[in-house]
This record gives C-alpha cells, structure tokens and sequence, in this order.
C-alpha cells in the first residue's frame, strides 16, 4: 500500500467545518478521519451522524469513521448510512469483536479495529484475519494534542510481524501525536495509514505539512 495521511477533523475549525473539509480534499490526503467519542468510553464527546453526514458532502474522498464508543453494535449501521466507508470500533468496547465486525461488513462498509496504548497487539489474534484495517493508538484516546508514546513503534512492528505470520493484508494506520517530525519512523515500522490532527491543521500550510508527512 503507498503511503496514506488521513487528516483527523477533530483538530478542524468548527466554526468554518466545511471550509476545511474542502482544504483537505484538494490536499495530498486520501482519507479524511472522523473521531466518535460518546463521553463514556473516552472522557469527551465529539461529532454525531450529522456532522458526518456534512463532512460526507464536502469530499468525495475516504471516510475513516474512529468509534470511541460503548456499545458500537448500536451504531455501526447508522454511521455507515451517514457515509461511511471504514467503521473502526475499539476492541476494548465490544463484548462480541467478531460480531460486530460483521454488522459493518453486513451495512457496506469495511471494517477496522483499534487498541489502547495498554492493549497488547497479541490481543487481536483471534480476529486478524476479519478485519481490514488495525488502528494502533498512540497516545491514550479521547483528546487531541497529546505527545506520541515511543513505545507503539515497537507495537506496530509486532503487528506487520503478525500479518506477516498468517499471511495477511490489513491496513495499519496509527493515530496519536503525529508530524512531519516522526511519520518516517512510524511509516518505517509497518504502518500504512497516518491520522494527524494538531499537526495538520495547527500548521501554517496544512496542506504542505500533508506532504511532509507523505515523503518522512
């Protein structure tokens, strides 16, 4: 897979969303990421299915909906109705992951699952080979701005290990304290898909700290 800079809405002026959706659109970056958070599994709450659907008609480009959520089951269905094309819930929330994937799958979308700096990448083993994408949090979720945690280099590269193993192709994207400053390490331990927030649009030309991101 190339390389891939998703930009994580999140860190977007609220005031002016839809003008910075645009932004984003004519950049370098092929997916645009959207953070759910409930307020329970993370302590703070961030977009619903309207501003997703909003987001959905100002780009084209690829939705890569982040549940940070209790009870994902409940919802997956309606966030790929709102214009999802990857749903990724966390593997901490879900009592069935199998299940739940298969809800995605069943509503059209592909499916990805995510982990907590504190859950081992051995964790997932089991449902590896139904999912399409991994997300490996790199700082703990919830809250924008944080200092990415040295040590999911190493998880990352556990996870390539993984695919390797059992012969598979899923994604791996990381999210959490990502910049031009660090994305070469990160794309060099196996990773495809890097979500940034703060960097992107707290950049002077976000659109060229894409492309910084892109050639780390």
């Amino acid at each position: 897979m190339n390389r891939i800079v998703a930009p994580s809405m999140l860190s977007a002026d609220f005031g002016h969303l839809e003008r910075d959706t645009r932004m984003v659109d004519a950049s370098a970056a092929e997916w645009v990421h959207i953070d759910v958070m409930d307020g329970v599994f993370v302590p703070n709450i961030s977009f619903g299915f309207p501003v997703l659907k909003a987001i959905r008609k100002a780009t084209p480009k690829f939705l890569d909906v982040h549940l940070m959520i209790v009870n994902p089951e409940k919802y997956v269905k309606r966030f790929v109705e709102a214009g999802a094309d990857l749903v990724t819930f966390h593997y901490e929330a879900s009592d069935d992951p199998a299940a739940c994937i298969g809800l995605i799958r069943e509503a059209g979308a592909k499916a990805g699952i995510s982990i907590k700096p504190a859950t081992p990448v051995e964790a997932l083993r089991g449902v590896l080979p139904q999912v399409d994408l991994v997300l490996v949090m790199s700082v703990e979720p919830g809250f924008g701005g944080q200092s990415f945690i040295p040590g999911s280099l190493e998880k990352v590269a556990q996870l390539r290990a993984m695919a390797r193993e059992m012969g598979l192709g899923m994604i791996i994207e990381v999210d959490g304290g990502l910049s031009s400053h660090n994305a070469g390490a990160v794309y060099g331990a196996g990773a495809d898909v890097l979500v940034a927030g703060n960097a992107v649009f707290g950049a002077a030309d976000p659109q060229a700290e894409i492309v910084k991101m892109l050639n780390a």
